[in-house]
């Protein structure tokens, strides 16, 4: 293995590399890409970033974690739809929980931990653009839909809690790299059509000329139906990178724009599914996002063993929910026939048709005139009520710069590359939400009333739902790195963070720091520090091994609603704000990887993430409501395998994810809808997780086989399988539900799956391309998550309350299993023109 070269490069991985090297990168990733045709081994070199920003990087054989990387082809040639999609289909380790049932707001999942577009979701992996962390402030949510894809030139996933990397890389960080005119010139016009309505339109343009000038410009527009009701997507984004370079220096002003509007109708429970596949529980859910991006960076090489590197950003992320909902409230209520107090306010306001007796649940599939009633009167619509529709606004605002050096040089005759660097990150939340009652009608939507949750109801369960926060974050940080080559085959890498981040949030309704105030000023400190080895006994054999610590602070969503007297309902209401502790992880890795012959390479490797004071979403004894809360420890462990390798025209390659992610504290939480809870059939009652219960939505099993055929010289062939195994509900911490047919409907689980996929490549003219996919070619029906809750409707669909004679006082609900479906079979064709 050859010495990094003595002059700093700009270079990261980009396209243009030989086809050996994305080969060896997609033995950590995917198949390999392309044939290598030497005859003899030739040593290869795959280069990634060991900082969010570029300096020098590092060959993956002196990387001590399995670094998966991705090449622009790549991304383009598998036709995914975006890259949490990508991440699904051909990277080790990685599933997807589709839970907001939106093709653009997938749970992305790696070794177990999550980036999500969904507050309340525990949060585990950072996610870079250009080196700027796009983990938004409030949640640390990512947005999915506001990455394009076509502007994507590489992307480079770290695995472990590698603290180069900042706050969240608990489980690792995605760090994503767009194009540039220089590395991508030229024009390209791609469209398509699908199934569904799907319609894409996708420009790209690149160029530079000879004063050092280039640019890169794309925009794309998408829209489909969705397969599932009432689930439109519309996706608008727009990017553009300009900059300058000579041999020394190099100035980039990128600028991205997105204006989104999703449809997500969320789970659905199983006995509709089975009905309708295509059904959902409630409507509307409906996300818009707008993000306004901006980021200068700069390269310049001091000397020749000096490069420096900094950037500054903005970034501006408007984003409004309306979600209609079930008034979980409702549900232990007599909500069919109204009063005489309630006729009365239905005539004097000029209604007619209501009932004047006998409305019950076998006439009444869907009540809505006490609903109406008692908005009229102001006094129990939160109990009244089935429906409720709720409402948020969220502005955030990022302004941030980070800058590092880094060294190349010797130390006692021994090759060394460090790196020192700083950062700075500011960030201003404003967060706005209300909750209208309304009524479920017979296509479950929500139709709303007027009456709110503002507390202002006479019922002695009402609520106020509202919440006015301003939130401010305030980040800086040092960190370092520094890899010094032992010998020509032992490499040895230290590297530490010190984060100092204060979070103020400010209650605009109840200000004053009282027990519902969301006031609050919290200071967190800590520094991560990160250790690896990697030894070459060969050409074709490299080892490594590592230790890192990563954590997260809680953000001011968590920070808002931990208060187990005052729980929330995500993510919509907060309350009061007692203190939570940082989330800490320790990671080992430790493996290896090696090639045979001229186009085969493999891996193995084992690693262990521990948590300790991991912020969960702890339902409450208020039906429908949670708080956060720190729990003492968990643990994410496993083996992966992967391997690729090609026979003339075919390409193969072949990856494998044993997961064992299990609790390791004893912790009582509530499990209303679990059937093992300490209060009986269908009440609401606490559940004991013990250490060795497994984690919910996490597999124990992830399998990928992909194979490419080159049919002709212009026709190619792909199709890539992905199996997971089943995993545990949410609510079904202690692994311990039984499903009775009566109180309890469902497994409490969401079974395995094996999802295959199709596609084509003709490259018409060396200009024209014409492509086709076909998701889920054998049309499974499949869940990738579950999760209990209680049930608002009957097997026939009507709305049913009190489904059971009163308990003491109270009265039992009917609890199930609800599914995230995922999608059928669907087809995609599409032209790729290159001017």
């Amino acid at each position: 293995m050859q010495a990094p070269a003595r002059r700093p490069s700009f270079t990261r991985c980009r396209t243009s590399l030989h086809p050996l090297v994305l080969a060896l990168a997609a033995a950590f990733a995917a198949q390999a890409q392309a044939q290598q045709t030497q005859s003899t081994v030739t040593p290869t070199v795959v280069v990634v970033g060991q900082t969010p920003l570029p300096g020098l990087d590092l060959p993956v054989e002196q990387i001590p974690a399995p670094v998966q990387t991705v090449s622009a082809a790549q991304l383009q040639e598998s036709t995914s739809l975006d890259i949490s999609s990508y991440m699904s289909r051909r990277m080790n380790g990685v599933h997807v929980n589709e839970i907001q049932g939106n093709p653009f707001q997938m749970d992305v999942n790696y070794r177990g931990y999550t980036a999500s577009p969904l507050l309340g979701t525990p949060q585990g992996l950072s996610v870079y653009l250009d080196g700027v962390r796009i983990n938004q402030p409030f949640g640390d949510v990512v947005s999915w839909d506001l990455i394009p894809k076509a502007a994507i030139a590489n992307m480079n996933l770290m695995p472990g809690s590698n603290p180069l990397f900042g706050l969240n890389t608990l489980g690792g960080a995605l760090a994503i790299q767009t194009k540039e005119g220089r590395t991508h010139p030229g024009t390209v016009l791609e469209t398509g059509v699908g199934s569904y309505g799907r319609r894409q339109v996708t420009l790209e343009h690149g160029g530079f000329n000879e004063q050092g000038l280039e640019w890169f410009f794309t925009a794309n527009k998408f829209h489909e139906r969705g397969w599932r009701n009432d689930s439109p997507s519309d996706v608008r984004q727009v990017f553009g990178k300009v900059g300058w370079q000579n041999a020394r220096t190099d100035l980039d002003l990128t600028m991205s724009y997105a204006d989104n509007r999703l449809h997500g109708n969320g789970l659905q429970e199983i006995r509709f599914l089975d009905q309708d596949y295509g059904s959902v529980y409630t409507k509307p859910d409906i996300t818009t996002n707008r993000n306004l991006f901006l980021n200068l960076s700069a390269k310049h090489s001091i000397s020749e063993n000096l490069l420096a590197a900094g950037n500054v950003y903005y970034r501006k992320i408007n984003t409004t929910t309306y979600n209609g909902d079930v008034n979980e409230g409702a549900l232990d209520q007599s909500i069919y026939q109204p009063s005489a107090a309630e006729r009365a306010a239905l005539q004097a306001a000029g209604y007619s048709g209501y009932p004047s007796s006998g409305a019950n649940a076998s006439n009444t599939p869907f009540p809505y005139w006490r609903c109406v009633a008692n908005a009229l009167l102001n006094d129990e619509p939160n109990e009244k009520c089935t429906g409720v529709i709720n409402r948020t606004r969220t502005d955030q605002e990022n302004l941030g710069m980070s800058g590092q050096l880094t060294w190349l040089g010797d130390i006692a005759g021994l090759r060394n590359q460090a790196t020192l660097g700083a950062g700075f990150d500011m960030s201003n939340i404003r967060f706005q939400q209300s909750a209208q009652y309304g009524y479920i009608t017979a296509d479950r939507s929500i139709v709303p009333v007027d009456a709110y949750a503002d507390g202002t109801q006479t019922s002695e369960n009402a609520e106020d739902a509202r919440v006015r926060l301003n939130g401010r974050t305030r980040t800086w940080s040092l960190f370092a790195s520094d890899t010094l080559r032992l010998t020509d085959k032992l490499t040895a890498t230290v590297a530490g963070r010190y984060n100092q981040s204060v979070v103020k949030n400010q209650d605009l309704l109840n200000p004053g720091g009282g027990a519902d105030s969301l006031d609050g000023n919290h200071t967190f400190r800590r520094f991560n520090p990160a250790v690896g080895f990697t030894y070459s006994p060969a050409k074709t054999l490299n080892t490594y091994v590592g230790y890192s610590e990563g954590s997260r602070t809680p953000t001011a969503v968590e920070l808002g609603c931990a208060n187990p007297d005052n729980p929330c309902r995500l993510p919509n209401a907060m309350a009061g704000d007692p203190p939570l502790k940082q989330v800490v992880t320790r990671t080992w890795d430790a493996g290896v990887r090696g090639q045979i012959g001229s186009n085969t390479f493999w891996n193995v490797g084992v690693f262990r993430s521990d948590n300790r004071d991991d912020i969960l979403f702890v339902s409450s004894e208020v039906t429908g409501y949670g708080y956060f809360k720190n729990f003492g420890k968990t643990r994410r462990q496993g083996v992966e395998l992967g391997g690729s390798t090609g026979f003339g025209p075919l390409s193969i390659g072949l990856q494998y994810t044993y997961l064992d992610a299990t609790y390791q504290s004893t912790e009582e939480v509530n499990g209303s809808a679990n059937s093992s809870n300490e209060e009986g059939n269908g009440l609401e009652g606490n559940i004991t997780i013990r250490p060795g219960n497994r984690i919910p939505l996490i597999p124990k099993h992830i399998a990928k086989l992909a194979l490419d055929y080159k049919a002709t010289s212009s026709i190619t062939l792909g199709l890539d399988m992905i199996g997971v195994s089943g995993s545990y509900a949410r609510g079904n911490e202690n692994n311990q539900h039984q499903a009775d047919g009566v109180y309890y409907l469902g497994s409490g689980k969401s079974g395995g799956y094996a999802v295959t996929n199709l596609s084509a490549r003709y490259q018409a003219t060396p200009k024209l391309q014409v492509f086709g996919q076909i998701n889920n070619l054998f049309d499974r029906e499949y869940s990738t998550a579950a999760q209990l809750g209680a049930t608002a409707f009957s097997s026939s669909g009507g709305v049913v309350a009190r489904p059971f004679a009163s308990v003491g006082g109270e009265y039992p609900l009917v609890h199930s299993t609800f599914q995230a479906p995922g999608a059928p079979r669907t087809l995609w064709v599409g032209l790729r023109y290159s001017l």
